[in-house]
């Protein structure tokens, strides 16, 4: 498939009651196609892929699958605690019409290196779809090193990484080992524009939930290498960034999106709405950047 790199969501998931809001999922996934979000990320971390049970991700991705018809790539986050898990629910993936799989490190159990190489590799050999690596230590309780990263980067379906890390040193390690087939991605929106101006080739990010176009344009500023402009659009955002983590993720996007009538700001237990503390700041941050209600323009039964 071709690289995937440039500015990606990873994309929220709305409820409704018990069950999955599909109407108001359609409408944040026209709000990306419309702002140029290049890939998508469904059921990851921010989609609360923890809470969801088995038929919700396979309606959820295959939905998403369907109304994306093919206009960018839709990555579907498979990976689990456990080796065998995360191959069973990448093949499901792959028969759902995913195009890649973004695969978390082994959460919890906190493997070793080579523990990560096997699973990785394991993962894809076995399950059926391209794979890129996330990196997430503060989540996951292990750190995939650069080096480790190095002996995967060869596998002809392993295409890159998302790299939560966002210190430069961790950044130019992994820089080192960018190839044509292999993308290297941010998992951190703060660091995002600059990751990318010292040459990382994208973003995955929580904030492009609510700010599809303005995460475009740094993308697209900072890969052009334009450093001047790309760091003035980034500087806009730096607020929303603040915002997406005044408390734990995906709380303030939910709570955003409900702003901008993009479904409920429930996630499901144990996570909580956004304070009440929080709100006023966050409705000054909508709207210091002219984030308005979206009109859905799909319907759909729930």
């Amino acid at each position: 498939m071709k690289k995937i790199i440039g500015s990606i969501c990873a994309l929220a998931t709305p409820f409704r009651g018990d069950g999955i809001d599909l109407d108001a999922f359609a409408a944040l996934l026209d709000h990306q196609i419309c702002g140029g979000t290049q890939a998508l990320v469904v059921a990851g971390s921010t989609g609360e892929a923890h809470a969801l049970d088995q038929s919700e991700f396979e309606r959820l991705l295959a939905f998403a699958v369907e109304h994306i018809g093919g206009r960018v790539p839709v990555l579907a986050g498979t990976g689990t605690a456990n080796t065998r898990k995360t191959i069973q629910a990448t093949r499901r993936a792959q028969q759902l019409g995913a195009n890649a799989a973004l695969v978390v490190t082994p959460y919890y159990v906190r493997p070793t290196q080579e523990g990560l190489r096997q699973h990785f590799t394991a993962v894809a050999d076995e399950g059926g779809l391209p794979v890129v690596l996330y990196n997430v230590p503060s989540r996951t309780g292990c750190d995939l090193l650069p080096e480790t990263t190095a002996k995967l980067a060869g596998h002809e379906r392993i295409i890159g990484i998302k790299e939560a890390r966002g210190e430069s040193e961790r950044v130019a390690a992994l820089i080192a080992l960018k190839n044509p087939y292999f993308s290297i991605l941010s998992g951190d929106d703060p660091t995002c524009a600059r990751a990318m101006l010292e040459g990382a080739e994208g973003v995955i990010s929580v904030a492009a939930n609510v700010a599809p176009a303005m995460l475009r344009a740094v993308c697209d500023a900072a890969l052009a290498g334009d450093a001047t402009r790309a760091q003035a659009l980034d500087a806009r955002l730096a607020d929303l960034y603040t915002l997406m983590g005044i408390e734990p993720n995906p709380i303030p996007v939910k709570w955003c999106l409900h702003e901008l009538g993009l479904g409920a700001a429930e996630p499901r237990l144990p996570l909580l709405p956004l304070s009440p503390a929080h709100h006023a700041k966050a409705r000054s941050v909508l709207h210091a950047l002219q984030l308005s209600t979206v009109q859905p323009r799909h319907s759909s039964a729930a």
